[in-house]
Formats: C-alpha cells, sequence, structure tokens
C-alpha cells in the first residue's frame, strides 16, 4: 500500500469552498462525461456520522476504459468502471473507489478542510504523516497536464469580479488573505504481484493531476458559484446529475453491439491457471458491487470513490 498526503491551498475560506465544492464536483463531472465514458451518478441521499453530524452519501460509476496506460489494457475488460462512494460531512469527507473485479485493488481519501496555510502537521489527529510523504500541490504555479490547460482557469490571469480577488502571484500561498487547505491522505492499493508498485504510482501521479486541475477550477470558477445558497447549490447539483447520466446512457446506447470481447487475462500476467490467480486475489469473472452502504468509520479499512 502507497500512502500519501496532499495539501492543496485556495483564495477561499472554508465555509465558501462548502459551495465550490459541490459546484466544481458537478459541472467538472458533467464536461468529462460524453462518448460512453464519463460518471454516472447512482446514488444521492443523506447521511448522518455518529461523530461528524449529518451529511451527504454518494455513489458513482466512473467509466473510463479509454483513459488506462497500454499496460494495464492487459488484463483490463474492454468495458468497465469504478465505484465510487463519498460520505461528506464537511468539513470532513471520506472518498472510496474499488473495482469489482480486482478485489485487492482500493483507493481510501480522506479530507479535511480547514482555514490555514498548510501549515498543520496532524490535521487528522491520530497518526502524523511522515514528511516525505507529505506533497505540497501549488494551484498557481505546479505544472499540469497540457490538455487540461485552459487559459480561462490560469490562475496568474485570473481575476474574480464579485470577490476582487486575484491574479495570484509567485509565493501567495505566504500573505494571501482569505486562504484555506484542503488536506487529503490518499491511501491506495494494489496486491497484484508484478503491478503492485507500478500501479500505485500511477494511481499517485493520476490523483496529483486531478486534484490540482479540480482546486485550479474551483477557484477559477467562482464568479458561477459565490453567492448560491447550499439549497441552490443542490438544486444544480441535481440538475447537472441528471444531465450527466444522461450523456453517458446515451453514449452508450449509441455505440451499437460491442466489439467481439477479448480475454480478461494474457499471458504478460505471467500466470498460468485460475488457481494461480484466485492466490492474488484476482478472479476471471466480473464480481457484484459491494451493496454495503453503511458509512465506514474505521480509518483503516479500505474497502473501496479528486474527489
Amino acid at each position: 500500500m502507497l500512502m500519501k498526503e496532499y495539501r492543496i491551498c485556495m483564495p477561499l475560506t472554508v465555509d465558501e469552498y462548502r459551495i465550490g465544492q459541490l459546484y466544481m464536483i458537478s459541472k467538472h463531472s458533467c464536461e468529462q462525461s460524453g462518448g460512453g465514458e464519463g460518471v454516472e451518478v447512482v446514488r444521492n441521499e443523506s447521511d448522518i456520522h455518529p461523530q461528524h453530524g449529518p451529511g451527504q452519501m454518494t455513489e458513482k460509476r466512473i467509466y473510463l476504459s479509454s483513459k488506462l496506460p497500454s499496460w494495464a489494457k492487459a488484463f483490463v475488460p474492454r468495458f468497465f468502471y469504478v465505484t465510487e462512494k463519498a460520505w461528506n460531512f464537511y468539513p470532513y469527507t471520506i472518498t472510496e473507489y474499488s473495482v469489482s473485479f480486482l478485489p485487492k485493488f482500493s483507493i481510501r481519501i480522506e479530507t479535511r478542510f480547514e482555514n490555514n496555510n498548510g501549515d498543520n502537521d496532524n490535521v487528522f489527529g491520530d497518526t502524523p504523516t511522515p514528511a516525505e510523504n507529505v506533497s505540497l500541490l501549488d494551484i498557481l504555479t505546479d505544472p499540469i497536464p497540457e490538455k487540461h490547460y485552459k487559459e480561462l482557469e490560469d490562475l496568474s490571469r485570473w481575476q474574480s469580479s464579485k470577490t476582487g480577488r486575484g491574479p495570484l502571484e509567485k509565493g501567495w500561498r505566504e500573505d494571501h488573505k482569505p486562504i484555506m487547505c484542503s488536506y487529503k491522505r490518499v491511501q491506495c492499493s494494489f496486491e497484484v504481484y508484478g503491478f503492485q508498485t507500478r500501479t500505485e504510482e500511477f494511481i499517485h501521479r493520476n490523483i496529483r493531476d486531478i486534484l490540482l486541475v479540480g482546486h485550479r477550477q474551483a477557484v477559477a470558477w467562482i464568479d458561477e458559484w459565490h453567492g448560491l445558497s447550499l439549497e441552490e447549490v443542490r438544486d444544480y447539483e441535481r440538475a447537472m446529475q441528471e444531465k450527466t447520466n444522461s450523456k453517458v446512457k446515451s453514449s452508450q446506447n449509441n455505440t451499437g453491439p460491442p466489439a467481439a470481447s477479448r480475454p480478461v487475462f494474457t499471458r504478460s500476467i505471467s500466470v498460468t491457471d485460475e488457481r494461480s490467480l484466485k492466490k492474488m486475489g484476482v478472479t476471471t469473472a466480473a464480481m457484484s458491487d459491494p451493496s454495503d452502504s453503511s458509512v465506514p468509520y474505521s480509518h483503516i479499512r479500505l474497502n473501496s470513490t479528486p474527489e
């Protein structure tokens, strides 16, 4: 298992970002959906945590076959999805990801938001993350994949007409007011011999990119969501979920009959029989998705869906 803590600062307050986060996730999911891939919302319902109080539980299916690296496509079915389960007890959230046919694959993300510049070394109140596993991400200067760059989301050129904030300048985290930090403790595990290290590193590289892009967008889109009430942004969220689900399902229905299926596993895995696969915790037949919707209260459990 590979664990890292990411800290991403934004020129916002924690109260503001409660609205901005919901808006950004909904809009981003809709933008990334289409062509048979994207995000399908399965559940979105209220929930209660015994420690953190009332919140929201969502379950999504993320279709992303074409986004896999070539080496992973050798043993992944042509059509598959990742299950995301998220519990939002703002300013604390839990997100878990799982894949039904890979029971030894899991990602768990714990998040806490605070009004500071990322200087809390024990934000989760248990065991501090070792310094070598902590990454401070800068939404202004850290590079993102070229395909995700948009001039309107370039925070060195951004300026908010509603709040008067921006553009950001180098070293902005030292003295900008307001400022908040998104602390994310990410644990990913892929316990399959010969693929574990490469897969876990690949996952963390992609998580880093997703976190940078998502937090940049939340700030760049501030004039679209600033001033909305929680009820208004929930209405927007529901409308975007319907639109996103429609885009994904419509694209899937229009793709026509699927191409001839290929074997789920190939000789490149260096295993020769089903017994060997079972020892690794991998099955050749798809398994049903976990149906347990209870809140994962243990901080160690890694059962299942930046954010």
